[in-house]
């Protein structure tokens, strides 16, 4: 099977894109408008950029009349938004969080979940999560789509403040992702739970590691 989806409707019931980039990173964003008003929702767009100085993105698209999502619009007045891990644990809080609600109205409010504050700006936190980012806003970059929802805002923003539970640190120094269970995004309405995870060392690789560069030469 193959098909142009520029030109041509999927040949299958239900689009085939979003289930070929798998698994995808959770951005679990929360932050707060000029107003006051605390959000958190999931994008499943959402990764890192490069490690000096950290860096992060997230896309958003917009809704079918044309809004914004309220984290680009926060980032943009506040400058500020945080990425909480979402794990396994916290699945139901995530999923719930992506409710479509008015401005007006915190996502927050209808969580079973603890906030606790950022240090560089009053940013809600999900107190529960075993990593947190503090993101400095930098920059919007908008794609025009083929209609209002194609279209997107991509934010830059640069990591400030990195939040990690020690008790997910092993006696190495490494995050012990096995016990955290981070939860990935697949297509339609599925995701992906991390309980395993095994070691390829890149020869010649093992000193760049312990500044982020593992893989490098694998990359070139």
């Amino acid at each position: 099977m193959k098909y142009s989806p520029q030109i041509e409707p999927s040949p299958l019931p239900y689009s085939p894109f979003k289930s070929c980039t798998v698994p995808r990173p959770i951005g679990w964003l929360s932050s707060v408008s000029a107003a006051g008003v605390e959000n958190i929702a999931p994008y499943s767009q959402w990764q890192n950029l490069t490690f000096d100085p950290p860096m992060v993105m997230f896309s958003a698209n917009q809704y079918p009349d044309g809004r914004r999502k309220d984290t680009v619009l926060n980032a943009e007045e506040t400058g500020w938004f945080v990425w909480n891990m979402a794990t396994y644990d916290l699945r139901e809080a995530v999923n719930l969080s992506a409710m479509a609600l008015p401005p007006q109205e915190s996502e927050f409010d209808r969580l079973s979940v603890t906030r606790e504050y950022a240090d560089n700006a009053r940013i809600p936190m999900v107190q529960e999560s075993p990593v947190k980012f503090e993101c400095r806003y930098l920059s919007t970059h908008r794609m025009k789509g083929n209609s209002a929802v194609g279209t997107i805002d991509i934010v830059f923003a640069q990591v400030e403040t990195i939040h990690i539970d020690d008790r997910f640190i092993t006696a190495d120094g490494k995050l012990d992702i096995a016990a955290i269970k981070p939860i990935a995004r697949l297509g339609y309405f599925d995701y992906a739970v991390v309980k395993e995870t095994f070691e390829m060392r890149v020869p010649g690789a093992d000193a760049d590691a312990r500044f982020g560069l593992e893989g490098r030469a694998a990359s070139r």
